[in-house]
């Protein structure tokens, strides 16, 4: 664990694979070009815990400008044993316009022309998982056709 005042160290929790759904655009608004992609399901694996991302939830996206989007997703998911986890996943993308353009036409793009970080809040009632109520975590993501690839790190 980190001291004091210093650097805060992070630990791998788990890689999430989240199959989303075709945007809805809502078009520009006063804060921004607004979209709601649904989520469709997925998996996580990580150390000591695994399962499925049930569909039903969405990520909600403001496109600020040609090259940021602002991320809000709200989905769960449900673990091997049958334990559910909240995710509220708030994250940023950026990159080019043109890199934008294509990301947001569902083209493969390559994520090392794209900052893609998120601060993902994980909540649950499981007795097992409570542990995650009470740490941060923080990770980066991919975005590829028909997914988002998520590596979530616990922040020690």
């Amino acid at each position: 664990m980190a001291a004091h005042g210093g650097a805060p160290e992070l630990e791998f929790l788990m890689e999430v694979a989240v199959q989303v759904g075709q945007p809805v655009d809502i078009g520009p608004t006063p804060e921004g070009h607004c979209r709601m992609v649904p989520i469709i399901g997925g998996t996580f694996r990580g150390p000591g815990l695994s399962g499925n991302v049930l569909p039903g939830g969405a990520d909600y996206q403001i496109l600020r400008s040609p090259v940021l989007t602002e991320l809000d997703a709200r989905y769960v998911l449900e673990s091997d044993g049958g334990e559910r986890i909240f995710v509220h996943n708030t994250a940023l993308r950026h990159g080019s316009p043109a890199v934008i353009e294509q990301l947001n036409a569902g083209a493969v793009v390559d994520p090392t022309l794209v900052y893609f970080r998120c601060w993902p809040r994980l909540t649950t009632a499981a007795p097992a998982l409570d542990g995650l109520n009470t740490r941060l975590t923080v990770g980066t993501g991919i975005r590829e056709p028909g997914q988002v690839l998520l590596r979530i790190f616990t922040i020690a």
